[in-house]
C-alpha cells in the first residue's frame, strides 16, 4: 500500500488544498496572490473513496491470508450435494461389484448368450430394487426429521428452562461469557421460529430436507447401479457365443479400469482436480476403490464357483 494511498484515505480532501498553498507560496514573490478555493468535498465522494479504500484493504487482506493457489483450488471444486455423491457411490459400487460377480459365476456354463441375458436381468431387477431402497431409506428420514420437528416445538412451548440449557451446552465449549450466552437464549427465545431453527440445526444437527430429495436419491442409486453394472457386461456383447473365457478376462481388466476410474472421479470430485495434494489424493482414491471392489469381487466369484463345484 503506497503513501499516496493512505494519505487520500484518512485526508481526502485535504490533498489538492496542500498542493495550491505550496505552489502559492512558492510563486508569491513574483506574481500577486489569489484566492484558494475552498469549496468543501461532497460527502458522498468522500463515502465514495471510504469505500472504495474498505474493499481495497479487504482484498488485500484476502490477498494474504489465502495464495492464490489455495483461491484457485476452491474455485475449481466443484461444490456437489454431498448426499447426491454418497448415492452415487452406493450404486456405482455395487453395481461395479455385484453384476460382475453374477456374471463370472455364469460364464462357468460356457454360453455368451445365458451370460447376457442373466446380467441383464439382474441389473435391470438391481437397479429397481436399489433406487426403490434408496426412496424407501429417504423418506423414513424426512419422516424422522418431521417427528423431530414436533417434539422440539413441544419442548420449547412447554419447558423453555430445558432449552435453554440446550442453548447454553451448545455455546460452552466455545468459552463465551455466561452473559453472552444468555443474551443470545433470551433474544432465540423471543422468537420462536428461530429457536426452533436454530435447535434443529445445532443440537440435532439436522438441516432441512428438500421436497425432492426422495426422487434424486432413488434415480441416483438406480442409474449408478445400472451404468456400473452394465459396464463389466459390455465384453460378452462383443464375442461369439462359444469365447466365454476370453470375455471374462476382458471384463475383469475392463472392471478394474472402470474402478480405478470411478475412485479418481469420485476424490476429484469432492478434493479438487489440480496441485500435488489432490493428484495424490485422486490416486490413493483409486487404488482404494479398485482393492477394494476386487476383494468383494473375488469374493463373490469364488463362492459362485464353490457353490456351482460342489
Amino acid at each position: 500500500m503506497s503513501f499516496v494511498f493512505l494519505k487520500n484515505l484518512f485526508y481526502p480532501s485535504t490533498s489538492p488544498l496542500w498542493h495550491s498553498r505550496r505552489k502559492t507560496s512558492a510563486t508569491s514573490e513574483f506574481t500577486p496572490t489569489h484566492e484558494t478555493d475552498h469549496t468543501p468535498v461532497p460527502l458522498e465522494s468522500m463515502s465514495r473513496v471510504s469505500s472504495d479504500s474498505k474493499v481495497d484493504l479487504e482484498a488485500q487482506q484476502c490477498d494474504l491470508c489465502c495464495p492464490q493457489e489455495e483461491k484457485s483450488t476452491k474455485k475449481r471444486r466443484c461444490n456437489i450435494d454431498a448426499r447426491m455423491i454418497s448415492d452415487a457411490i452406493l450404486g456405482l459400487s455395487d453395481g461395479l461389484t455385484v453384476p460382475f460377480a453374477l456374471t463370472a459365476g455364469l460364464s462357468s456354463l460356457g454360453d455368451t448368450r445365458l451370460v447376457v441375458l442373466g446380467g441383464l436381468a439382474e441389473l435391470i431387477a438391481g437397479a429397481i430394487s436399489m433406487g426403490l431402497g434408496g426412496f424407501i431409506g429417504t423418506k423414513s428420514e424426512d419422516e424422522s426429521y418431521r417427528i423431530t420437528v414436533q417434539e422440539t416445538r413441544t419442548l420449547i412451548s412447554k419447558s423453555p428452562c430445558q432449552t435453554h440449557a440446550l442453548v447454553h451446552a451448545i455455546f460452552t465449549p466455545y468459552g463465551l461469557p455466561n452473559s453472552t450466552i444468555s443474551s443470545i437464549s433470551k433474544t432465540l427465545h423471543d422468537s420462536p421460529s428461530e429457536l426452533l431453527d436454530f435447535l434443529m440445526r445445532f443440537h440435532h444437527q439436522l438441516p432441512p430436507p428438500a421436497s425432492n430429495r426422495a426422487l434424486i436419491s432413488a434415480a441416483t442409486i438406480a442409474m449408478g447401479y445400472f451404468v456400473g453394472g452394465f459396464v463389466p457386461l459390455l465384453p460378452y456383447f462383443c464375442v461369439k457365443r462359444g469365447e466365454v473365457l476370453l470375455a471374462l478376462w476382458v471384463s475383469i481388466g475392463v472392471m478394474v479400469v472402470a474402478l480405478f476410474a470411478f475412485g479418481w472421479v469420485k476424490t476429484g470430485v469432492v478434493r479438487g482436480w489440480r496441485g500435488g495434494d489432490n493428484i495424490l489424493a485422486c490416486v490413493r482414491g483409486a487404488l482404494q476403490m479398485v482393492v477394494v471392489g476386487s476383494v468383494a469381487a473375488g469374493a463373490a466369484v469364488g463362492l459362485v464357483r464353490a457353490i456351482n463345484h460342489g
